[in-house]
């Protein structure tokens, strides 16, 4: 889908900021009702927090602008599959979509979780697998 690739390049535009603070570039956008409401990125050494993650930081983002604790008319974008942390916030949120790029074979839900999302949220994996999945080694490439 077109607005798939539209709102996934904007949590790439977000993965590019984690980069240039030395974050793991994971970004993420939230969208309801075809409008962006949230947008973050990885912050774990910004802040010295092991839970900063992109989709924690979204989910926040989204539900303050919303003024409540549920995301349900919402979708998440993600650059890289979540792992089992964030999933479960994604779960307690009811999120109505997740989707996400490059999949984590090391850390990612699906591995570890796979039913650890809310029933009725619909997941849609593989949107530019390349481009975040890319950022992703590159980053790694860099620092080893």
């Amino acid at each position: 889908m077109a607005e798939d690739t539209y709102y996934m390049k904007q949590a790439l535009l977000e993965a590019g900021r984690a980069a240039d603070k030395g974050e793991v570039p994971v970004g993420a956008v939230v969208v309801c009702r075809d409008r962006i409401i949230a947008r973050a990125h990885n912050l774990t050494e910004t802040l010295n927090d092991v839970t900063a993650h992109a989709e924690m930081q979204a989910i926040t983002a989204a539900a303050n602008a919303l003024g409540g604790k549920y995301l349900n008319d919402c979708a998440l974008y993600v650059t890289v599959e979540p792992c089992v942390m964030c999933a479960g916030a994604i779960a307690w949120s009811q999120l109505g979509r997740l989707v996400y790029g490059a999949s984590d074979e090391k850390r990612g839900f699906m591995k570890y979780a796979p039913d650890a999302l809310h029933p009725k949220t619909v997941v849609q994996s593989g949107v530019m697998t390349d481009e975040c999945g890319n950022l992703m080694k590159e980053f790694f490439k860099k620092r080893r």
